[in-house]
């Protein structure tokens, strides 16, 4: 590894360890809201409250004169009704008609529990303006007059010709539970055509790290335009945003699974909030989301309206809705195709071979690094040349002592005389550079490693703990992870074999370089420590594999011979003259050497 090659390692490194500390060490700075109090549903506009409780106080002469059509909804019987596929499990009842609980059939908690992705910490309400104040629909008894495996129909039935009801079906597999609302002679009750919606949801822990859970829980929405919004994943502090435009979507996004509503029309009037509970070290985060609900829109089967309790699988949330494929975070706009139309395709492929996902990972190292072996390759001649051109570099910078404008001039003119191009090692580690940063959005955000288990790590996705420790270590966590400590040891390895190779400690220039290079592993030791063990194992192998590959080269390529092909250069290009290029490169180090020799006569006079 050459001067310039470093240089651009080490700008690489930089610019992502620049990004591992913004959006993974240290929040975003929030602005400081005077209204900081933990989210409650007085703090959204409509609906005021909650109400899951019946009205039952009210004697019953009283309830029809105070409550009009809706008055036999106020008394009733809870029971529940199931729907059920081979993906979800969803349980109603019939005090609200309405969703109680959810359960993802295929997937489990950290600590090996029925993953419940909806239950009592979610609270929803439904209001409805009338002619006697808001009447919350969720609060209502109905009865049950239809119910299958995959449909139920709840219906308040106020009088023979007024009634209204909730239509709940689901497919025989699939995350989405389709929901219509039915309204019959209750016209002259209703003085809005929209209805308020709400959905206060106390997220669960269902990762390992809580940390983790709430750093990578927010609110997202699409909007009618297909501009995704939400708010900072980050923030750990009351936070609100409010859609501007309609919305055809919006969500409740965690680290592997989102609860989200959907339209195939839109949505109006979104506000969004999310605050941590500061004072309860357990908690994870609590989202609300309130909009209207065009009334029309819920019995009209062209508005398609939806609850969708899905997994962030790219595959599975494409299917849902347009735009719903952005819950699931694979990188920046510029990397996160190579995840969705390489990475992913190629996972999968390897994935059907063989259930072990360590060995999955080593295939799947193994052919990226046969694809990129021309680059690896063209790397290894570049710094095979610089390598053999050693000794005429030391005798250069000996001969010219510290005049940096001189040794660089005549480096330059020893570069052309031999045909080497000094910045074409950092072409190949650019072009690997794309690679690099979608691999490290793509495993930790990769739910099928979720539960995977390989050698001591118990779950690929999450960070493997071989050892707790009684305290936390600023920047690296209170656990010691295996896999980032094999991957920090095979970069240190790596490191020297190529320093041995291509830098000299004796030349000043590069001592700065060879402590840097050294430096990083040890930064990167403490930012990937809580990270996905799937990512720091890929690192691991992928550092294996490259010096393996270099090994190999260099047993196949002889020093003297790529000496020789040197010579054989100069000799055959003794009269050729400069390229353009070269030509405005030598002129303007020639120029930069007379403006400092000049600067220093000044200096002296």
């Amino acid at each position: 590894m050459d001067k310039n090659q470093t240089i651009g390692l080490v700008l690489i490194s930089l610019l992502l360890l620049g990004y591992l500390a913004y959006f993974s060490i240290f929040p975003p700075p929030v602005e400081e809201n005077k209204n900081t109090t933990p989210i409650t549903t007085e703090q959204v506009i409509v609906p005021k409250q909650l109400n899951t409780q019946p009205i039952t106080q009210i004697a019953d002469s009283n309830l029809v004169k105070e409550k009009g059509a809706f008055a036999v909804g106020m008394k009733g019987e809870q029971n529940k009704v199931v729907l059920e596929n081979k993906d979800i499990k969803v349980t109603l009842n019939t005090l609200g008609g309405k969703i109680t609980a959810v359960e993802l059939k295929n997937y489990k908690t950290f600590d090996k529990k029925p993953l419940i992705l909806f239950d009592d910490a979610n609270k929803t309400a439904l209001e409805l303006e009338t002619a006697i104040g808001n009447i919350d629909l969720y609060s209502l008894y109905y009865t049950v007059t239809e119910s299958s495996a995959n449909k139920v129909v709840f219906r308040m039935l106020a009088s023979e010709n007024q009634y209204i009801e909730h239509v709940y079906s689901i497919q025989p597999e699939g995350f989405v539970v389709t929901y219509r609302m039915n309204t019959k002679g209750m016209e002259a009750q209703v003085k809005s055509q929209n209805l308020a919606f709400s959905w206060e949801n106390d997220i669960q822990k269902l990762e390992k790290s809580l940390d983790v859970c709430k750093t990578q829980a927010t609110i997202n929405f699409y909007t009618n335009e297909g501009d995704l919004e939400s708010i900072a994943e980050t923030s750990t502090s009351f936070e609100e945003l409010k859609a501007e435009k309609p919305v055809k979507w919006v969500s409740h996004k965690q680290k592997f699974f989102n609860s989200g509503l959907i339209t195939d029309k839109i949505f109006t009037n979104l506000q969004t909030q999310t605050n941590v509970d500061t004072k309860n070290p357990k908690a994870v985060k609590t989202m609300l989301m309130t909009l209207n609900l065009p009334l029309k829109d819920l019995s009209d089967e062209t508005a398609n309206i939806r609850f969708a309790f899905a997994p962030n699988d790219y595959d599975i949330a494409d299917k849902i809705a347009d735009g719903y494929h952005k819950n699931v975070y694979l990188g920046w706009k510029f990397f996160a195709p190579i995840n969705v139309y390489v990475m992913k395709p190629i996972f999968s492929f390897i994935e059907n071979l063989t259930p072990n996902y360590g060995l999955n990972l080593f295939l799947m190292v193994l052919l990226i690094k046969m694809f990129l072996f021309p680059v690896v390759y063209k790397s290894y001649m570049s710094a095979a040349k610089m390598r053999v051109l050693k000794p005429e570099m030391e005798e250069i910078r000996l001969r010219c002592g510290d005049d940096m404008m001189k040794i660089q001039q005549e480096q330059s003119a020893l570069y052309q005389k031999v045909g080497v191009n000094p910045l074409s090692g950092c072409i190949p580690v650019l072009a690997q550079t794309p690679i690099l940063f979608a691999m490290f959005n793509f495993f930790p955000n990769l739910i099928d490693l979720r539960q995977k288990s390989f050698l001591w790590a118990e779950d690929l996705s999450s960070y493997d703990s071989v050892m707790t420790l009684p305290f936390m270590v600023p920047f690296y966590g209170d656990h010691v992870s295996m896999f980032t400590i094999l991957m920090t040891i095979s970069t240190l390895l790596y490191t020297y074999y190529n320093n041995q190779m291509t830098m000299s400690s004796s030349n000043p220039q590069q001592a700065p370089m060879i402590v840097m290079s050294y430096a990083m592993p040890i930064i990167f030791l403490f930012v990937l420590n809580s990270f996905s063990s799937g990512l720091t194992y890929y690192y691991f192998l992928s550092n294996v594999i490259t010096v393996a590959q270099q090994l190999s080269i260099r047993k196949f390529v002889d020093d003297s011979d790529v000496r020789a092909k040197l010579e054989q250069y100069q000799k055959q290009n003794v009269d050729k003259q400069p390229s353009g290029f070269q030509a405005r490169l030598a002129n303007m180090m020639k120029a930069q050497a007379e403006l400092a020799k000049q600067q220093n006569e000044n200096k002296r006079k």
